[in-house]
C-alpha cells in the first residue's frame, strides 16, 4: 500500500505543520485565561491542533530524514533539527499529562515542561521559516484533495480527543480527574494543604499583621484605609482555585465582600475597573461589576491563610485563573481605564 496516497502533498503538510503550530502556541497562551467552561473550546482547539501535529510530523520527518546525514548538516538544518526535537518533546509531555503522568523536576512539574517546550516552539519555528519558507501558493496544485485530506485530519482529531476521556476513566488514571482546562485535583477542603505557588517569583517576607493597612481609594467619594482589626469580615464563599500551574482546588473561602468595600467607599460614574495591589508590585485588574462578586479571603476552610496563600488578604475571584488571584493585597484601587502596565508588572514583581 502507497500509504503517501493518504497524505496531503509535501507543501501542504509544511503549511498545515505550520497552521498546527500556529494554533498550538495561540490557544496555548489563550488556556491561561480560560477559567470557565465557557472557554472550553479553547482547550479542545488546542487539542485537535496537538493531534493534527502527531499525525503531520512523522510524515515530515520521514521526507526530510535524507537531509539529517552527518555530512549534509548545516546550521539551518541544526535548527530544524531542534525544532522538530521540541515540538515531540512538547507533544510528548502532553499527551503523558492528559493520560496521567507526572514528572519531579524539584520546583517544576510535567505540565512546566510541556509548557517550556511549547513556548519554545514559537522562536525556533520563526528560524526555521527564515530558511526554509515557502509561498503557500506552491501548496495550491493539490488544493482539493488537499483539503479533503485535511478535513479527516481534524475530524480525526476531534474524535480522538473525545475518545480520551472514556479511555482515562477506563483505565482508571490520574488523568481521569482533569478539569476542561487539564487541571487534576489537589488538595480540596483541606485548608492551607493545597499547593503554594506564585506567579513568577513573587516571595515576599511574611507579613507583620500589626504594620499592614489596606488602602480603598482612585475613582471613589471616600477612600478608606483598614488596620486587620477593621475589616469587616464575615462574609463566606465557596470558589474553586484553578491554577496555570496544573492543578485545581475547591474551597471555602471567608474574608471581605469587595462589594461591601465599594459601597463604603462610593465610586464615581467614571468607575469602571477595580485594581487589587500585591505589597510586591503585582497587580490585576477586574471589571467593576466582576469585582463587585469577588471576595479579599482572610481565612480558607476556616483556617487563617497561610502566608505562601497570601495572607493577611488574597482575591477570590471565581471563574479566573490562579495567577489572578492577588496574594498579599494591600490596595484597592478603582479606576476608570485598566492600566497598561500591570501586564508588565506580573512579570517583573518579583524580581
Amino acid at each position: 500500500m502507497d500509504w503517501r496516497r493518504y497524505t496531503p502533498s509535501p507543501r501542504a503538510v509544511d503549511w498545515g505543520l505550520f497552521v498546527a503550530v500556529a494554533t498550538l502556541f495561540a490557544t496555548g497562551v489563550g488556556t491561561i485565561f480560560a477559567g470557565t467552561a465557557v472557554a472550553a473550546w479553547v482547550i479542545d482547539l488546542h487539542a485537535v491542533s496537538g493531534i493534527v501535529l502527531v499525525c503531520l510530523l512523522p510524515v515530515k520527518l520521514w521526507r526530510v530524514r535524507h537531509r539529517v546525514a552527518p555530512e549534509r548538516l548545516t546550521g539551518a538544518r541544526v535548527v530544524s533539527i531542534a525544532l522538530a526535537v521540541d515540538a515531540t518533546g512538547a507533544l510528548v509531555t502532553g499527551v503523558w499529562w492528559i493520560f496521567g503522568g507526572s514528572l519531579d523536576l524539584g520546583l517544576w512539574g510535567l505540565f512546566h515542561l510541556h509548557t517550556a517546550l511549547g513556548l519554545l516552539v514559537a522562536p525556533l519555528l520563526l528560524v526555521h521559516l527564515r530558511y526554509r519558507y515557502h509561498s503557500p501558493e506552491t501548496a495550491v496544485r493539490h488544493g482539493r484533495r488537499d483539503a479533503i485530506r485535511y478535513a479527516g485530519l481534524v475530524t480525526t482529531g476531534a474524535v480522538v480527543w473525545r475518545l480520551q476521556g472514556p479511555v482515562n476513566d477506563a483505565l482508571e488514571t490520574a488523568g481521569a480527574d482533569r478539569r476542561f482546562t487539564g487541571s487534576r485535583e489537589e488538595g480540596s477542603d483541606a485548608g492551607n494543604r493545597f499547593p503554594v505557588t506564585s506567579w513568577v517569583a513573587d516571595d515576599p517576607e511574611p507579613i507583620d499583621r500589626s504594620e499592614w493597612s489596606l488602602r480603598v481609594g482612585g475613582r471613589v467619594a471616600s477612600a478608606a484605609s483598614y488596620d486587620a482589626a477593621e475589616l469587616p469580615t464575615g462574609a463566606s464563599d465557596r470558589a474553586l482555585l484553578d491554577c496555570t500551574s496544573g492543578w485545581y482546588s475547591e474551597h471555602d473561602w471567608q474574608g471581605v465582600r469587595v462589594a461591601d468595600l465599594l459601597d463604603a467607599a462610593d465610586p464615581d460614574d467614571a468607575a469602571a475597573w477595580v485594581q487589587f495591589r500585591s505589597v510586591t508590585g503585582y497587580r490585576w485588574s477586574l471589571p467593576i461589576e466582576e469585582a463587585r462578586d469577588a471576595m479579599l479571603a482572610t481565612r480558607v476552610d476556616g483556617e487563617r491563610l497561610a502566608h505562601g496563600h497570601g495572607y493577611p488578604l488574597r482575591l477570590v475571584a471565581p471563574g479566573r485563573r490562579g495567577f489572578q488571584w492577588v496574594k498579599w493585597v494591600e490596595e484597592v484601587r478603582v479606576t476608570e481605564r485598566r492600566e497598561v502596565g500591570e501586564w508588565l508588572a506580573i512579570f517583573v514583581s518579583g524580581i
